[in-house]
Parts: structure tokens; sequence; C-alpha cells
């Protein structure tokens, strides 16, 4: 009887699972009819729509190179390493006891952290329930793929199988500057924008040049495979081109530091320098610096090289240039009547702040007089003021320089009209007030004088780079010439007499190894709607050597506040530093030995002699024409600032660069003192100053 129960028990669960299946089956069998017969145009109609989705993608953004094909900007590839504590297989054990050995190789390769802060930062997880853990818990992020695969040897991290150390990784693309905030502002930056969520440029050269270095996208399309759908590429997306600019890496550090160097003496709001080659109009380097709101030093801030300002006295220059080759003035030594004011069109009385009761036509620019500036550009132009702008648009002065950098601006110059408020206009406009003119294009004038007159375009792109492609960019001038050569070699003589002339306002910048040819500027500026005669904006424009120009800059500094207030104590101060760092690494086709000796029939003979008298060191003798000189042989610091007494300027800016300091020298010959003494320990970027005797 119970063996019948039994039977009937089981019969009847069977009945229930074959039940089961059979329903399950008709199940199958009704959605498969449904899917392929009664619901088959919507499955169709779902799977076309999917299989024909196109997908964009992103090409590879060009990078930005410097004129030696440094690499200024581009994209790398960054990872973020995680662990998944409750992976399936994780080996917690071992994990655990490998701890010390992981933090120990993750403290000396990745120094962010020490050995026991890495210890806790992976420890922490471990002390939650098994449950309650981490599946992605980050471990360490933005490492480049040589440092990730240095961590894949650590330690427990080798182990190939990730289910069993639970690594996982993550990976983006990055743009990076390798020089950090170098010419940060002029090369720009990249960002995805409310408009478009692709990454494109949105400053500087980033922007000015994005169609190039975007590249095109491409598309992907869906295709059903044996295993799946996957992204099948339709349309390949084109890389973006690689562009070398005219940066130097070199001369951009120099500019930059003494911009900086001035700036903190001087305590100024900001300023902005701009080194160009004369004859290519290559933008070798320009920087931009601005107080740190933040602290109390300078950084890379608004690209104000290509921001209109009124520049003061530098257009002084133009005007005369104008004057020359309209033939207003002939004879540069004709005698101008100025006197302590001139009083014109009934408006307020011009004024000179180096007034002097008359003049030659060559002083006003040397000695920078309002007074004969305006009684030379109204001879003229008194009938005609707005001739004065249409001269200045003949030139092309007006015109875009399209010079590759964003956001540039073009001159603002009024075309005034020919009444009385139209003379009075004119009678500023000539030496710089009521105008708006970027310091680009005020050197870009004082680039063409020094290149023979001829108008070349400053650019920051030499060279574009891509597959199959690599074109170089032509040097193009504005004007073929923007006056005649005699008139640019007068210019010259003129702007030369700034600095060597005997009432130039520049003579400060005198010095025995670069001769500087240039202007002073000094505009108070507006705030208000009227000029605050507290706050002045200084500038500095020129160009050296001044008897064969290589190289023309130009420098402005905004609202000092003490120890230095005049065009040529600033702006003109950081300028000639800039020549002199050049010449003194050889950069201005010079020997980068930094002496000026006197002519010798016999060059020197430099040789060692062993002093073995207790505690004096080796010393050096020079001989020349029988005279014998005895210095002491550099001896080094074993730490600190190393010892430079004895060494010639090249070498000692050499040993003292590559320990991190900054560099100041007076004087001529082989280093005769040095100051803070050597050992003494100091920051990195800290000056370090040498007396040079012969």
């Amino acid at each position: 009887m119970k063996k019948k129960s039994n039977r009937k028990h089981i019969l009847f669960r069977y009945g229930l699972i074959v039940a089961g299946i059979l329903f399950m089956s008709i199940g199958i069998v009704y959605k498969l009819v449904d899917t392929t017969v009664i619901s088959a145009d919507e499955w169709n109609k779902k799977a076309n729509k999917e299989l024909s989705r196109c997908d964009t993608i992103i090409p590879e953004r060009g990078n930005i190179l410097a004129a030696d094909g440094s690499i200024l900007a581009a994209n790398l590839r960054y990872y973020t390493v995680r662990i998944d504590f409750r992976c399936e297989r994780f080996m917690e054990e071992r994990f655990r006891m490998a701890l010390d050995s992981i933090a120990d190789s993750m403290a000396r390769y990745f120094p962010s952290r020490t050995k026991a802060q890495w210890r806790e930062h992976m420890a922490k997880p471990l002390a939650k329930a098994k449950a309650e853990r981490p599946r992605a818990y980050r471990l360490i992020n933005n490492i480049s793929y040589a440092d990730y695969r240095r961590l894949r040897s650590f330690p427990f991290f080798s182990i190939k199988n990730r289910n069993r150390n639970g690594l996982s990784v993550e990976s983006k693309m990055k743009r990076v500057n390798p020089y950090g905030d170098m010419a940060r502002r002029s090369i720009g930056g990249v960002g995805a924008t409310a408009e478009c969520k692709e990454v494109h440029g949105i400053s500087g050269l980033e922007k000015a040049l994005d169609t190039l270095l975007y590249g095109k996208t491409g598309l992907s399309k869906k295709v059903p495979l044996t295993k799946g759908i996957y992204n099948w590429t339709d349309v390949p997306a084109t890389p973006g081109y690689n562009i070398r600019t005219t940066i130097d890496i070199k001369m951009q550090d120099i500019v930059e530091n003494e911009l900086n160097d001035v700036l903190t003496y001087c305590n100024a709001d900001w300023g902005v320098a701009v080194l160009m080659d004369v004859a290519t109009g290559d933008i070798k380097a320009i920087s931009n610096l601005e107080k740190n709101p933040n602290a109390d030093n300078y950084i890379e801030g608004m690209n104000r090289a290509v921001l209109g300002y009124e520049p003061g006295s530098v257009v002084k220059t133009i005007s005369m240039m104008i004057a020359l080759e309209d033939g207003i003035v002939n004879n540069l030594d004709e005698v101008l009547s100025t006197g302590s004011s001139f009083a014109y069109a009934g408006g307020r009385p011009i004024t000179d702040s180096h007034g002097v009761g008359s003049l030659t036509v060559k002083e006003v620019i040397e000695r920078s007089s309002n007074i004969g500036m305006a009684k030379i550009i109204t001879r003229k132009y008194d009938s005609n003021p707005g001739g004065f702008y249409s001269r200045l648009k003949d030139i092309g002065f007006l015109e875009p320089m399209n010079t590759g950098i964003a956001g540039e601006s073009v001159p603002r110059v009024d075309s005034v009209p020919s009444n009385r408020g139209g003379r009075i206009a004119l009678s500023r406009q000539c030496y710089g007030y009521a105008t708006e003119i970027p310091p680009l294009y005020t050197l870009s004038v004082y680039n063409a004088i020094a290149n023979e007159g001829r108008y070349v375009r400053p650019r920051l792109v030499s060279q574009l780079i891509g597959d199959g492609i690599d074109s170089v960019m032509p040097v193009t001038y504005i004007r073929d010439r923007i006056c005649s050569e005699t008139n640019a070699a007068k210019m010259r003589t003129m702007l030369t007499n700034v600095v060597w002339g005997d009432h130039g306002t520049g003579r400060r910048l005198r010095n025995d190894y670069v001769r500087i040819a240039g202007k002073t500027g000094t505009c108070y500026m507006i705030e208000g709607g009227a000029y605050n005669t507290g706050k002045k904006r200084l500038a500095f424009c020129g160009f050296f050597p001044a008897e064969s120009p290589k190289y023309s800059c130009i420098v402005l500094t905004c609202n000092p506040k003490q120890n230095a207030f005049g065009a040529a104590s600033t702006s003109g101060e950081v300028l000639k530093n800039i020549a002199l760092k050049l010449y003194s690494r050889g950069m201005l086709d010079n020997s980068s030995d930094y002496r000026a000796e006197p002519a010798r029939v016999d060059p020197p003979v430099i040789y060692a002699t062993a002093n073995t008298a207790k505690g004096k060191k080796v010393g050096k003798h020079i001989t020349s024409n029988g005279t014998h000189k005895s210095i002491a042989h550099p001896a080094s610091a074993s730490k600190g600032v190393p010892s430079v007494v004895g060494y010639g300027l090249r070498d000692a800016i050499a040993t003292l660069e590559r320990a991190g300091y900054n560099v100041d020298f007076k004087g001529a010959g082989y280093v005769a003192a040095q100051t803070p003494t050597p050992g003494k320990e100091l920051a990195a970027g800290t000056k370090v100053t040498l007396l040079l005797k012969e």
C-alpha cells in the first residue's frame, strides 16, 4: 500500500514537471511565432533603426610644436586604476600580506603619499564588511601608460588574472602643456562649450587654428556579426594637423623671467612682452603676466599683446615716419619753436614733460616732444584731419594681421571730421592719445623700420604637418614697403638717439654689449571716463642690435607702485635685459663669451700651475703682452649655491642655471665675487649676482 502511495506522488510530481515544460514550450513557440510572424514588422523596424544608427568618431587632435619641434601642447592618454574588493575570486589574504610591499613601491614611484599613507589608503576598504566594500575603489588616477605598466609589476598587482587582484583601468585623453605656463595664453586651451559637447579650442592658438588642429570627424555604424552587433567604421576620422609655431623655448624662458623680475621689482598690475624676428616676423616669444589675485606672484594672464590700448609716445615714431614719407619734413636739423605749451585749434594746450624752447626735427623723437610732433603733423593735415587716418589705412596699419592668435583686435584710430573737434583730435592722435592700438601692431611698424622699410606680417605659425602633408608657411608682407630705405635709416638713427643721444629719454638703457634703439611711451590710464594721473601704462618699443637689427621687441608695464616709475626704468629695462641675455648666450650671431676685451696683438695665454703652499688654491695665470694676472681657481661647494668665482661669464651662467638659480651680473671679464656666498642654500629661482672684473 505504501509503495503505491509513493508511486502516485512521484507520478504526480513528474506530471507537474511535464506540464511546466509544456507550458514553457508553448510560451516559447508563441513568442517565436509572435516575433517572426505576428510582430515581425515591428521588430524589423527596431533592428533597422539600431543598425542604421551612426556614431561620430572623434579625430585625434593635432599637436602644437615649438620652432625646434618641442611639444607645447599635445593629447596624452591618462589612466585611472581601480580595485574591485568584491570581485568573485579576490585574493584578500594575499593582498593583506603584500600591503607593506605594495605601499613601499607606490611611495617610491608615486610620492604623492608616503608609505604609511599608501598603506592606509589601500587597507581602508578592508575594514568594512565584504558586502559593503567598493566595487571600483580608486587607487590612483591620471598616470601615464609607462607608470601604469610599472604599477602592474608591483607585488600582488602583477597577478595576470584581474579577477584575483581586482584591478580595473579606465583611460581618457587629456590635453597637456609639457612646459606648464610658458606662453600658455598664446598657446591657449581646449574644452567643451554649451553649444558643442565636442572638445574644441577656446582660447589662443587652440581656438584660432581649431579647424586645422581638430581634424575631421568620422562615422561608424552598427553591423550584425556572428556573436552580436558591433561598431563598424564607415568613414574614418582624419587626425588634425600638427602645427609648428615660431616660439623659441629658450627665448620664451628669457622673456618670461625678465618680465616677471621687473614686474615684481616695481609691483605692477600686469605686463606684456613680445619678441619678434626682424627679417621674418616670427614671434619668438610672447608673455602676458598679471598679478595673481590669490598669491604674491605673477601668473600668465589675458593675452594683452593683441588688445587695444592708448599707446602713448611710442606712436610718435609712426607719425614721424609718415611725415618723412609725405615730405612734411625733409631737413632733420630744421629748428622748431616749441616753448612751454602749444594751444592748437582752441583746445587744451599741449605740453611737454621734457620741454625746451626749441629743438630740431630729429630731437622730437629723442626728447619725446608732444608739441614738436603736433606741429609737424598739423602742417599738412590741419585742413584735412581725416587724411592722417587715410595714411595709416594706406600703409596697412588698420588691417587684420591674422597672426594666428585668437582674440586679435585691429587698431582704433578714428577718422576725424574736418572741423575744430577733428583738428584737436588729430593733434592728440599723432602722439599716442585718442587711439587704441594693440602692442603687436605698434611692434610691427618698428620691425618694418628695422627691416629697411619692408612691412613683414607678424606670425606665430610656420608649418603644418599632417598625413602626407608637410607645408611650410611662407613669410608674407602686409605691404611690400611701409617707407623707403632712406627714411627707414633716418628713423633708425632717431630711435638710436633715444638711448644714445645726449638728451634721449632712454639713456639709462645704454650698455657696452648690445646697442639698443627704441622709443619710450607713457600714457595715463582711463578710469570712469577720465584720465587717472596716478596710474600710468608704460611702454618701450625698439630693436637690437641698433647697427644691424636682428630682433624687435615691445614691452608694456601697467601701474608700477614702487622702485621704478618711468618707461625706460620698467619696460625699457625688460627689453635691455632680454637683449643682454641673448647676447650672453651667443644668440645675436656673436660669441657667447661675455667679455669686452681691448684689442691685443697676441691673444692671452691661459695656463694653470700647482701652488703647494698650505691653505692656498690652485691658481690660473693669464699672460698678455707680458702682463700676468693671478685668479683663484673656482672652488665648488658641496651643496647650496655653487662657487663660480674665477669662471668666465658663459660658464658661470651655465653652472648656476643648471643648479636652478637666476643670474644677474655687473662688469666684464671673469667672476671676481658673487652674492649670495657659495654654499648658501637658497630656493630654486633665487637671483645670484656676479661681479665681473678683467
